[in-house]
């Protein structure tokens, strides 16, 4: 049955000039933000080397093998395919939504043979029919198209929704990227501060060592006590019970390496086995504001649109307390007899339907389902602010640690400098014979301390740099023109 040229205008009228959909319009939140950064002048005004800029920051290390893996990771990193994966899925969820908007067309035949039992009540009287034939055949070959007309906006709705999801997911892929680099960047520092270390306890160790063995020698003529020699023992065995949990860490951070490389563990072993210097930490070109920071992190894009997603979805929701129209069409042919009789005019048909589906009486479910999607949307904008907050607290950390280690890096050093001269006079003393061996590998021992100290600062300081350009959003190297426009997007009071 055709619907009525008039409904069917009404109808049509309607859907077009239904611009608006249900449900709350998005706007981007507005957050509030200081101006400056507590530690940003502090941060800007440390002495560096070199000084990085966040696109590519990692070159500012200096260290071409560093630089190589960190490209390397961008390349290969299993959490990145991983993350190109999704983004793939999101595309394809989109694409499903802006096809819910469009007519939806499809083609069936089918072709049927039937033998009719003549034990039955129909077969009984078909049996006593003159001429009745127990084969039948039925042929049949449909176009068929349908639409479902978005009168009040709730696939206009869903469409936004899986528009955000999507954008959601192509920011998180950067976030993945950035995250890899920067975890490549820290644990190749791991590396290196761990082999520093290991290298000053093996030179420990043997300090503790020739310190033992002259003891024992005096010992063994009377001259030294067996508590000293006892205490020597006991230092010999302190020292080199470290360098299995440095040898652990080492070979632990080796192996997070390879892995962050998309490698086997112990694919870069040869690689990384010449040792060489911690890099050093570099200065930051520009910190910029948190205004700033706040557009550049793409995990924070990710939080804002999962929240417009939420928002949209309220409206999904709310559509269903309207009814639902489609129209249906259904143009084909269809034959019980023959074959050749199928595309006859005898043969064909056509249908025009017009639909209506409204859930009047489910308007409790109907109200749960949108009581719903609001708290999504409350629980996501609350996600959101968290991640600002926590953006802005990684910042800070990442500034102070920084500063502090700077500054513990240069205490050492003065404390280096300190227990070296003392070194340089105990042995000028036991050339002179004024003090024995002992204080000279005493004086070594207390040297090694400090530079193994001094190691782990320059090591956390490097990290905390890392940690500032990770946490500032550095590492875009050529973001897409959607990922620009989205972080323009974000909404401060500056």
């Amino acid at each position: 049955m055709f619907t009525h040229p008039r409904s069917l205008a009404l109808l049509l009228t309607a859907g077009i000039l239904s611009g608006c959909a249900v449900g709350p319009d998005y706007r981007s939140p507005v957050v509030e933000l200081t101006s400056t950064f507590l530690g940003q002048k502090s941060v800007e005004q440390r002495p560096a080397q070199s000084k990085a800029d966040l696109q590519r920051w990692w070159a500012a290390f200096d260290d071409a093998l560093l630089a190589q893996y960190v490209a390397q990771a961008l390349e290969q990193n299993l959490d990145i395919a991983q993350a190109a994966a999704r983004v793939a899925q999101s595309r394809a969820a989109l694409r499903y939504a802006d096809a819910a908007l469009l007519p939806a067309g499809n083609v069936s035949t089918s072709a049927a043979r039937a033998y009719q039992s003549v034990e039955t009540p129909l077969g009984q009287v078909l049996n006593a029919t003159p001429g009745f034939d127990r084969y039948g055949s039925s042929y049949e070959a449909n176009l068929g198209a349908s639409w479902e007309i978005d009168v009040f906006g709730g696939l206009r709705r869903g469409q936004e929704a899986a528009r955000a999801a999507y954008e959601a997911s192509e920011a998180g892929a950067v976030a993945t990227r950035l995250a890899v680099a920067a975890q490549t960047a820290d644990v190749y520092v791991t590396v290196r501060g761990l082999q520093e270390r290991l290298a000053i306890a093996q030179q420990q160790v043997e300090t503790r060592r020739r310190l033992l063995a002259m003891i024992q020698l005096q010992y063994e003529k009377g001259v030294a006590a067996e508590l000293q020699k006892n205490q020597a023992e006991g230092s010999l065995n302190q020292a080199e019970a470290q360098i299995p949990i440095l040898q652990a860490g080492l070979d632990s951070a080796m192996n997070a390496l390879d892995v962050l490389l998309g490698a086997q563990p112990g694919t870069h072993r040869p690689e990384l086995a010449q040792v060489k210097p911690i890099p050093a930490a570099p200065g930051l070109a520009a910190t910029g504001t948190p205004a700033d920071m706040i557009r550049r992190r793409p995990d924070l894009i990710v939080a804002e649109r999962r929240l417009a997603a939420a928002n949209a979805r309220i409206g999904a929701a709310i559509s269903e307390y309207y009814p639902k129209f489609s129209l249906a069409g259904l143009l084909g042919s269809a034959t019980s007899i023959a074959s050749g009789n199928l595309f006859t005019g005898d043969a064909s048909q056509a249908q025009g339907v017009l639909g209506l589906r409204w859930r009047l009486f489910d308007f409790g479910r109907v109200e749960a389902q949108i009581a719903a999607a609001r708290g999504q949307e409350a629980e996501a904008l609350a996600a959101y602010r968290l991640a600002v907050l926590r953006a802005t607290e990684d910042v800070e950390n990442a500034f102070s640690a920084l500063v502090n280690r700077d500054s513990q890096v240069g205490i050492l050093t003065r404390g280096e400098s300190s227990f070296a001269k003392a070194r340089e006079n105990a042995f000028a003393a036991y050339q002179g014979g004024v003090v024995s061996l002992i204080e000279v590998l005493d004086a070594d021992g207390n040297l090694l301390q400090a530079r193994d100290a001094k190691a782990q600062a320059q090591t956390e300081a490097a990290r905390a740099a890392i940690a500032s350009f990770r946490a500032l959003g550095g590492g875009w190297d050529t973001p897409s023109a959607n990922i620009k426009r989205l972080a323009g997007k974000l909404s401060t009071n500056d």
